[in-house]
């Protein structure tokens, strides 16, 4: 019964899920072509260096105040009171309420970041410009100003994007990024010309409003749903919500914090180094999104309705169920990166202004970051199952444990890889994937004990199968690379093909069983 109430709940998380990696997918081929334009316009330049760095400072303010610190301790209480009838008013004016003290909070630290951005720039964002470019330290000054704006419309929209998922709507949300995607190609094809890389920096603005714009019209669609002008600092919901915010900032702040002592790191490095990370890790992250994002956010809301109705035998066949989905799509994906990482990059960015040296560079950081995405998306989903039962210390006792490993292992192999004669930067990237894959290791432990098993010898039955056929995709690609003379476009098309085909060819013969239930969402009319 347990198995079988499982992959019921399992069938309808993996519907949802394809609908919202459906959305993501779209989101981050807008995001592919967002970076190709970027690079082939301004190349892994110092003034790309500088307008990601004070992008980095305006995620860093958003994360700490909202992004997943709020939907992490949000989302599990505001289901919960959706989930009883007598409680639906009580939910939104708890929503409301949450809004309320969000944009204020927002708003004074936007006011504050305005005020001490060059102090800001100059002592903790990339000191090393004002040792050899003052002019680009002045300009990643300008950058963070004109950007802090976009932190205080993407919490609003952030906090809709909340709701939205817990109403059942994950397209809106899912398409959201791919509208900030679009605002920023509009800043580098219509606003940059005229203002230079100032432009883009504005385009990053207008992103952030498409990106609230897309998802407000479905809010006021919700049935029921009502705004209540008021903070209600005295609830103790909202008490609880920031009660449970509290250490999930702080877990967000070591992850930024990491963030940023690699582009402190990076800043000492050669230039273009921070824009090699970046690229590397967003083409990293697009992967993890689709696939573990996707089945992390529908499965948020599922697991914290478990909770509160008692149901920790189905919550555990759930979680058990959405890792082997996520492991059984992460393992090839992980392979795919690593294997062609190189004419994924020349695919994506090398033209105009990007070099075949600027190439190696982000190919570099992909192929290390590459390597922890197994990681990440078994990080993603498992600290959702923490969040679902109001536990939010374990997951950041965890993370601050890996995030000191990090940036121990940041100094450590970045001055490794230079003396093995090889990028710098590839070392900062390897530091976070041996980080992310311990931090994983623990979640797994502690989740274990706290629900009595994870039904393993399951999820180790999916693994060695995933493995197998991984294995058989990897000597594919392989092969594929040795004999094929094209371009870079077919081979990346020749080896998605090869390695896809491989890869499920042999899950079908091992008789993996996720196959059987993608087949009958996919045929399912």
């Amino acid at each position: 019964m347990e198995e079988k109430n499982g992959g019921n709940n399992m069938n309808r998380v993996a519907k949802s899920a394809l609908v919202l990696g459906c959305a993501m997918i779209f989101s981050q081929i807008c995001g592919l072509l967002s970076k190709a334009i970027l690079g082939s316009t301004f190349g892994a330049s110092a003034e790309v260096d500088a307008y990601l760095a004070a992008n980095r400072l305006t995620e860093t303010i958003f994360n700490l105040m909202a992004g997943g610190a709020l939907a992490s301790a949000f989302v599990p209480t505001f289901s919960a009171m959706l989930d009883r009838e007598d409680e639906k008013d009580k939910a939104w004016l708890l929503a409301s309420r949450i809004g309320n003290c969000l944009f204020l909070a927002l708003l004074f630290l936007c006011t504050l970041g305005f005020i001490f951005a060059e102090q800001v720039v100059k002592y903790i964002l990339v000191p090393g410009f004002s040792l050899h470019d003052p002019e680009l330290q002045a300009l990643t000054v300008k950058l963070l100003r004109i950007q802090l704006p976009s932190v205080l419309i993407f919490g609003i929209s952030g906090l809709i994007m909340g709701i939205l998922n817990t109403n059942g709507n994950f397209l809106f949300p899912g398409l959201a990024p791919a509208m900030y995607q679009v605002g920023i190609m509009i800043g580098v094809t219509a606003l940059a010309k005229p203002f230079g890389i100032t432009g883009v920096a504005m385009g990053a603005v207008l992103g952030s409003l498409l990106h609230f714009l897309i998802q407000f019209p479905h809010l006021l669609r919700i049935k029921g749903a009502k705004y209540y002008p008021s903070l209600g600092l005295k609830d103790p919901n909202v008490r609880e919500i920031v009660k449970l915010m509290i250490p999930r900032q702080i877990g967000a702040s070591a992850v930024q914090l990491n963030f940023l002592v690699d582009n402190y790191l990076a800043s000492f490095l050669a230039p273009g180094s921070i824009s090699a990370l970046s690229w590397g890790l967003s083409l990293m992250l697009m992967p993890q999104a689709a696939i573990a994002q996707s089945v992390a956010t529908v499965s948020l809301p599922m697991f914290s309705v478990q909770v509160a109705r008692g149901e920790t035998k189905e919550m555990r066949s759930s979680l058990a169920s959405a890792l082997r989905l996520v492991l059984m799509l992460a393992i090839p994906a992980t392979a795919g990166l690593v294997i062609l990482a190189t004419p994924i990059v020349r695919v994506v960015f090398e033209r105009r202004s990007f070099t075949p040296e600027m190439t190696d560079m982000v190919a570099c950081a992909l192929v290390w970051y590459g390597v922890g995405l197994v990681g990440h998306s078994v990080v993603e989903v498992i600290s959702r199952a923490f969040y679902a039962m109001h536990d939010t210390k374990t997951p950041v006792f965890v993370l601050f444990a890996s995030m000191a490993l990090n940036m121990l292992l940041n100094i450590v192999l970045s001055k490794l890889f230079g003396a093995l004669g090889t990028w710098p930067h590839g070392g900062l990237a390897l530091a976070n994937s041996i980080a992310t894959a311990l931090e994983m290791c623990a979640l797994l432990y502690f989740m274990n004990k706290k629900l009595g098993g994870l039904e393993g010898s399951r999820i180790w039955d999916g693994v060695w199968r995933y493995g197998a056929a991984a294995f058989a995709m990897t000597a594919g690609l392989l092969a594929w690379l040795r004999f094929v003379r094209a371009g870079a476009l077919v081979t990346v098309a020749g080896g998605l093909l090869i390695g896809v085909g491989i890869y499920f060819a042999v899950c079908a013969a091992l008789k993996v069983e996720e196959l059987g239930m993608i087949s009958k969402i996919t045929n399912k009319k």
